[in-house]
């Protein structure tokens, strides 16, 4: 992806209000998932977590998203003990200032959802690198290898 600036926007999270002007001066992971306590949504969270320490010594910040309440995402990080904050979007300011949206298929209809999607964000607030239609096995993984190449640079 061309380089663009992240969209501004702000969310509740569990540490507290976020706005995309807290990603500028620090590496910052942006991964939307479907649902909280789902086997997708949950294997990406605790992929992440176990990675977390590896992030933070690329000095990256990494939060979730999804359209989940404060009060779910609670529950998820307090089950998972995710040593990061999720972001609660349930109007959809996040997910459509960064197109994540989608119209999916489950159980033969047709439902709209996140699509789970990966932003990592520069220090200047550029979005430096997009994944999207990801599959959760791994990609915490590879999202750590891409940002540990910009500091190799």
């Amino acid at each position: 992806m061309n380089e663009a600036l992240l969209p501004d926007f702000s969310v509740e999270g569990t540490g507290g209000p976020f706005q995309s002007a807290d990603c500028h001066g620090r590496l910052t992971v942006l991964y939307f998932y479907p649902k909280d306590n789902t086997s997708g949504c949950t294997t990406e969270g605790m992929d992440f977590a176990a990675l977390y320490t590896e992030f933070v010594r690329a000095g990256c910040a990494v939060f979730g998203v999804s359209r989940d309440s404060l009060k779910s995402h609670a529950g998820f990080k307090a089950t998972l003990s995710l040593p990061f904050d999720l972001l609660s979007d349930p109007d959809e300011v996040a997910c459509s200032a960064l197109g994540v949206m989608k119209l999916k298929m489950m159980y033969g209809k047709q439902v709209r959802g996140i699509e789970r999607s990966t932003f990592v964000i520069g220090r200047d607030g550029q979005i430096i690198q997009v994944w999207r239609g990801v599959k959760a096995v791994g990609h915490a993984a590879e999202v750590l290898s891409f940002v540990q190449s910009l500091s190799s640079t």
